[in-house]
């Protein structure tokens, strides 16, 4: 199958907001909202974010799409207001019916958010966080170059799991860290 990978554009927030409850269904402990509080959220609320995702100078989300334009994966990245210096790559998410396979989309997906990154902001780290039950998003971020930081925080939706924090190895290499 083919599929495009791109930015999202400001009208797409019905969009944003279908492929996110799929998320939030499929993975509930991959991301750190619940299904229930994402699905309340009022349409201006999804508006708002897809205006920002598409259009912030500091973050944006991406999109893989079949060539129908049916989303089927998503990553977005941002800056980490309380770590200065820091950018963080978010919501990865590819639909069950198009992970593995030949195509490499979640890999398309996180290229896509580590190479804006690192052309459009000036973060000196790229980290994203993985729950400690994610063995199989913790063994793909290490094969793309994820490395443990040591960091290790409560997750957001049940304190008592963990959520190991990630830095992609050589994001900036001429970067002091």
């Amino acid at each position: 199958m083919t599929y495009v990978v791109r930015r999202t554009a400001p009208g797409e927030w019905r969009e944003l907001r279908a492929l996110r409850l799929e998320a939030l269904r499929d993975s509930p402990t991959a991301f750190g909202v619940t299904y229930a509080d994402a699905a309340a959220l009022p349409d201006e609320d999804w508006r708002q974010q897809a205006e920002l995702n598409a259009t912030s100078a500091t973050s944006a989300m991406f999109v893989a799409a079949t060539v129908d334009g049916h989303w089927v994966g998503m990553t977005g990245c941002a800056p980490l207001p309380d770590v200065p210096g820091t950018s963080c790559l978010h919501g990865v998410y590819v639909a069950p019916a198009h992970r593995g396979g030949q195509a490499g989309l979640a890999a398309r997906l996180m290229d896509a958010g580590i190479r804006w990154t690192r052309d459009n902001t000036d973060a000196a780290w790229l980290t994203l966080g993985v729950h400690e039950d994610n063995q199989r998003a913790l063994a793909f971020y290490r094969r793309i170059g994820f490395t443990a930081t040591g960091k290790i925080v409560p997750y957001r939706l049940d304190p008592a799991k963990k959520l190991h924090i990630l830095g992609l190895e050589n994001f900036r290499p001429a970067a002091a860290r």
